[in-house]
């Protein structure tokens, strides 16, 4: 049986079709939404049209490569996060196109959210199937969330840790909208950051799992104007993201000590990231980047994972 997944973020489009038989993601397609120049994001009304425009082409896009008439179940993130009160509209496009395409073949619908597809995909990512069955903490840190999860599975999953102002995916993107880059801007300022080698030691706020990010643009706009480059500036934003996570992750295995530590969502996927908290957490997981930044793996994954288990 074949799974299919939708999600509609606030950041793009993205189809996935998940192979229960062979356990592989048979292919998956994503469109960024147009931001303008200079803007960091889009309202909501805007964003509701453009996953609306860019769904059908990209299952036409799918359906080229995987045969749909055998998809079972369907998967859609309904909304961002698996708590009270947690909504955004632009979820509304792929619930809608779900819906019909469930509705159109007699098959389950399972309704579940981005953050929780986020993880589901990093776990698969993982190539380790018993963190979905047992207890990890995942870090899930993106444009709309800076969450450390007490996780079992994707399924079940309790925050014990956040940003009390800004997000880590806000502060990279802030940064590089700044420098000129394109919005989202994880990856241009990742490939700048790499180009420099100067020792840089950032200045994190954390108290226990608790951190505080909105310091981090200010630190930025300072360096930039005392003369330093681009590059080192874009280093340094990254550098006190990893160091911030670094310090709440170690906070957090004092009270939950020898959990496996998964790192989720696309700020996690830098290279520059990575790198860093790899060197001081062994054994930590990283997810490659097709699995970390948004996409519907995690929610195909998700509803084959739920049918096959009614």
């Amino acid at each position: 049986m074949l799974a299919l997944g939708f999600d509609t973020s606030n950041y793009a489009t993205s189809l996935a079709v998940y192979d229960t038989c062979s356990k592989e993601v048979v292919c998956d397609k994503k469109k960024f939404l147009p931001v303008r120049p200079g803007q960091l994001g889009l309202r909501q009304s805007d964003a509701l049209f453009h996953h609306t425009a860019a769904l059908p082409g990209l299952l036409k896009e799918l359906a080229a490569e995987a045969d749909l008439t055998k998809v079972g179940a369907v998967g859609v993130s309904a909304r961002p996060r698996p708590v009270e009160g947690s909504y955004m509209p632009c979820f509304l496009a792929g619930v809608s196109a779900a819906t019909a395409f469930s509705q159109a073949k007699g098959i389950p619908l399972v309704q579940t959210t981005h953050q929780q597809g986020h993880i589901a995909a990093a776990l698969y990512a993982s190539r380790d199937e018993s963190l979905f069955e047992r207890q990890a903490l995942v870090f899930h840190v993106s444009g709309g969330t800076t969450d450390l999860l007490l996780c079992r599975g994707a399924d079940r999953m309790e925050c014990i840790g956040t940003s009390t102002d800004l997000y880590a995916g806000q502060a990279v993107d802030r940064v590089g909208v700044r420098l000129g880059f394109a919005f989202p801007a994880g990856v241009q300022v990742s490939e700048l950051a790499a180009q420099c080698t100067e020792r840089i030691r950032p200045k994190a706020s954390v108290k226990g799992t608790q951190c505080s990010l909105s310091g981090l643009e200010n630190q930025c706009n300072q360096l930039l104007a005392a003369g330093k480059s681009p590059a080192y500036v874009c280093r340094y934003c990254l550098l006190c993201v990893a160091e911030t996570a670094y310090k709440m992750v170690i906070a957090a295995l004092e009270d939950h000590p020898g959990l496996p530590v998964v790192f989720a969502g696309g700020v996690m996927s830098s290279g520059v990231i990575q790198k860093e908290l790899a060197a001081r957490l062994p054994g930590a997981h990283f997810v490659p980047g097709r699995f970390s930044s948004d996409n519907a793996i995690g929610i195909a994954l998700l509803a084959a994972r739920e049918v096959a288990h009614d």
